[in-house]
């Protein structure tokens, strides 16, 4: 009788130890899933946002089967397609923004018309502005005397790429470059 008494006692021990050890792993846990989600998205825009430089150089305006009005156009559905679903819909395709600069006087001229923004030698910027990661939840660690928080504030993401436009090869079929 005294040995069954003693192993309840011993069950009801496990499950205290279980709960000490199981908290504060979960805490750590979750604040490593917190800070980590910023820095992945980081690193997704910008690897999209260099997809859709890498793109905007062949002067392309055909994306996965779809044909697009505008070389811009299919530049930001290149960098959308690229950020996993964080930039989906039309909210997502506001925050991209696609610049055409001169590369002599580095003036923007996007709204330069056919020819004139894309033309050779200019440079191609493609941008994410706007996006906001929401923590999760606001934390408070201490440290000695150091603190590090995380606030009830959005954190602002943002990513940019850019590169030279090159001279486009004569087209025997008569084409020209796309609208930008």
């Amino acid at each position: 009788m005294g040995a069954d008494r003693s192993r309840a006692s011993e069950r009801g021990n496990t499950i205290l130890e279980l709960a000490l050890i199981l908290t504060p792993m979960l805490a750590l846990l979750l604040s490593i899933v917190e800070v980590s989600l910023p820095i992945f998205k980081k690193s997704t825009f910008t690897t999209a946002v260099r997809e859709g430089c890498r793109y905007g150089i062949t002067y392309q305006t055909t994306y996965n089967g779809t044909n697009y009005a505008s070389q811009t156009a299919a530049i930001k559905a290149v960098v959308q397609a690229n950020a996993m679903g964080f930039l989906a819909g039309q909210a997502g395709l506001d925050q991209i923004q696609v610049k055409y600069y001169d590369s002599n006087t580095f003036a923007d001229v996007t709204n330069g018309g056919r020819g004139i923004a894309n033309r050779d030698g200019n440079i191609l910027e493609v941008t994410i502005a706007g996006y906001t990661h929401n923590w999760i939840a606001p934390v408070r660690w201490l440290w000695g005397s150091t603190a590090f928080q995380v606030s009830n504030s959005p954190l602002a993401i943002t990513a940019s790429s850019a590169d030279r436009l090159e001279a486009l090869p004569p087209d025997p079929n008569g084409v020209s470059r796309p609208t930008p």
